[in-house]
């Protein structure tokens, strides 16, 4: 890879969109019908934990984790478990699901209740248990996050507030509605992991945020780090670079530079789990776009039918795209059908002519995919090397190290799919080294 993360002009000046920033939160009504799926997270599905006919409370376990990278799922209402199916997730894999009706009395499960945390073991086996994952939108379960090969060399916590994707806002509105749990979930990290010091990263162009912030921190140890409004500087490796000038190894992880890595969701959640014990039954999330009626940010339970939360929000008119995430790295859904999901940080519709996509001309050969890579990549070169089927070119210009961040699409100027071909080269290349292994 070559050296040049440094260069901040990487990457792509992308419209902000950010009309629903001054959005309060509102919360969304009850669902006819909660779908859970097993699989929320990077990992290992959940093993279902009920049957049908099983009463479920809120905060009742629905699936248990299982193996190492996984995370629990509970229950966001009261009522009754009325299947127990399989549904199609938006990359095509098949993973089981719960659905539950709900019966409006929304009882909590006596469980829950304040973990008890005294040192670092009891706080991760709190963590694991809250069902948390990353809310940023990868979706990696916390627990394994905050238990790295070499704990005692992690010094460093960066919160993740840039929130660089086009039109979300609801991690702004999270800085801005509760900055006093972001505050505490960060102390209670930063304590049972014995850190040095916290930065709060957040991109400029949030001055409200920025400034609820600043004045939420009452601890030498935490610093705010006001980053450039440039696409993408929420991605962890870039974020890395800028705060801490260190730059994660090739096949790395953060901790291997002795960083820590999490979303400013993640921590105003933990802050709250601490308190009360309810683990992850919620999601706050933007939804936008040029086809709802009423932009918004809303907080809905896991599990919530996106066509509800649409209806929540209306329509002028039947959206042609309909996405999860932002307009860059989020996932096109085939279905409003399909529910919110942990991960799901905004619910974006477009209409026909916004969803348009425009016919993709031959390379001219401009380089501009190369100069806007955040990673120092070519991927100009790794579309030729795809085609040509050459694994050895692959591997010698570092596919692998693509975040699929989408910013070689957008600033290319044949409107050609080239993140989309760079993702295929990634798989090439993983299934190709497989094989030659």
């Amino acid at each position: 890879m070559r050296n040049i993360l440094k260069r901040s002009a990487l990457g792509a000046a992308v419209p902000h969109e950010k009309g629903t920033a001054a959005c309060e939160t509102q919360k969304l009504p009850l669902p006819g019908r909660l779908v859970l799926p097993m699989a929320q997270h990077i990992g290992a599905p959940a093993a279902v934990a009920v049957e049908k006919g099983d009463r479920v409370l809120v905060g009742s376990l629905v699936g248990r984790a299982e193996g190492s990278v996984s995370a629990n799922i509970h229950s966001g209402v009261s009522g009754e478990v009325s299947e127990i199916g399989e549904i199609m997730m938006p990359n095509g894999t098949v993973v089981p699901a719960v659905t539950i009706i709900p019966d409006g009395e929304q009882q909590t499960d006596p469980s829950v209740r304040p973990p008890e945390v005294n040192d670092y073991k009891s706080f991760v086996e709190a963590v694991r248990a809250s069902g948390l994952v990353g809310l940023g939108g990868a979706g990696f379960p916390t627990a394994v996050k905050l238990s790295p090969k070499n704990p005692d060399e992690v010094k460093i916590l960066i919160v993740n507030g840039a929130e660089c994707e086009p039109f979300l806002t609801a991690d702004t509105r999270e800085m801005l509605e509760c900055t006093a749990d972001i505050i505490a979930g960060v102390k209670a990290v930063k304590k049972h992991m014995n850190l040095e010091r916290v930065i709060i990263a957040v991109e400029r162009n949030k001055p409200e945020a920025i400034a609820a912030m600043r004045a939420a921190i009452d601890d030498a140890a935490i610093s705010l780090k006001v980053l450039p409004s440039r696409y993408p500087q929420g991605a962890e490796k870039i974020l890395i670079e800028k705060c801490t000038g260190r730059e994660v190894p090739q096949g790395g992880l953060p901790g291997d530079v002795g960083v820590l890595v999490m979303n400013v969701a993640s921590a105003g959640f933990l802050g709250r789990y601490l308190e009360t014990g309810m683990p992850l039954v919620t999601r706050r999330l933007t939804v936008d776009g040029d086809a709802v009626e009423h932009p918004k940010n809303v907080e809905a339970v896991v599990g919530t039918p996106v066509e509800e939360v649409l209806a929540f929000c209306g329509l002028r008119e039947r959206p042609a795209k309909v996405m999860a995430g932002g307009p860059m790295m989020g996932t096109c859904l085939v279905s409003t059908d399909f529910p919110i999901i942990k991960q799901n940080n905004g619910i974006l519709a477009f209409t026909e002519a916004s969803a348009h996509l425009p016919e993709p001309k031959p390379c001219i050969r401009c380089g501009r995919c190369i100069n806007g890579c955040p990673m120092g990549l070519s991927p100009v070169e790794i579309a030729s090397a795809f085609s040509a089927e050459n694994i050895d070119a692959l591997a010698e210009l570092k596919t692998d190290l693509c975040m699929e961040c989408g910013t070689c699409t957008y600033v290319c100027p044949a409107k050609r799919p080239v993140t989309q071909t760079v993702r295929l080269a990634k798989d090439l290349l993983r299934k190709g080294g497989k094989k030659n292994g």
